[in-house]
């Protein structure tokens, strides 16, 4: 029996240790729970550089004055987003005391910390298309203002916000949140690939990963937070991993081989 288990768990070690891809780790909204942080916060891109992250991923809204500004949910004091002026919302203090950032203020942080990728998720914004687009247009001008072009990724729930994003900086990676595109479909959009949530871990999926790879395209996953889901990403070979636990994803990777 001993020697049994001896043998299951050295297969299983080289099952682990020759996987042909270690997924990258994105510290979802930031390292957000590291001591002194929050969500979206500039100082949650800070403890996102300082963990070692590949990428910090936050939220941006395009307010009614035209200014961009990070926060995540939909509504402010009761308000949505996509109504209010920036003033009404920027320097409000967040759960740690910093104040809610612009995107300027955000980005200005990112210089300092040139080993991680900013991934930026651009919400979504229901009342036209063409702000939409004109969202997606100021976004991209405002990443180029900072020379971060080749820093930033580009994430959204909403197609015609990621076509704007293609259209606006056709150079960049641009991913789609919503997780009703094939990977054919992703190809023919012009995306990077896929940043679906974490269903796709399922073995039911596990051909979808072969399928975008064989595209060119590149699959992400959110939010994975335990210990056997991030195992089970590296095990379908996904190219990153969006998790609230940045800590445990980087460590646990470390016995995964490129």
């Amino acid at each position: 029996m001993k020697r049994t288990l001896l043998l299951v768990l050295a297969l299983q070690l080289a099952t682990l240790t020759s996987l042909w891809a270690q997924p990258k780790v994105i510290a979802h909204r930031g390292y957000w729970r590291a001591e002194g942080s929050t969500q979206n916060s500039v100082s949650s891109l800070t403890r996102a550089a300082e963990l070692g992250a590949y990428g910090a991923e936050f939220d941006v809204w395009y307010t009614v004055d035209n200014q961009l500004i990070l926060f995540h949910d939909s509504k402010f004091n009761g308000t949505e987003v996509e109504q209010l002026n920036a003033a009404d919302m920027v320097g409000t203090p967040l759960p740690n005391g910093e104040p809610l950032p612009t995107l300027d203020e955000y980005l200005t942080e990112a210089l300092r910390h040139p080993n991680i990728r900013i991934i930026l998720e651009y919400k979504t914004h229901h009342n036209s298309k063409e702000r939409q687009w004109e969202g997606a247009e100021a976004i991209v001008r405002k990443v180029a203002e900072y020379g971060l072009q080749e820093r930033t990724d580009y994430i959204a729930f909403s197609l015609e916000a990621c076509r704007g994003l293609v259209h606006h900086a056709p150079d960049a990676k641009v991913y789609y949140l919503n997780g009703d595109l094939s990977p054919r479909k992703l190809k023919n959009e012009s995306f990077a690939g896929a940043d679906y949530y974490k269903l796709i871990l399922l073995d039911v999926n596990k051909g979808f990963t072969k399928k975008a790879h064989r595209l060119g395209l590149e699959v992400n996953v959110w939010t994975v937070n335990k210990e056997e889901e991030l195992l089970k990403a590296a095990e379908l070979g996904l190219d990153y991993v969006t998790t609230d636990y940045p800590e445990l994803a980087i460590e646990l990777y470390k016995g995964v081989e490129n």
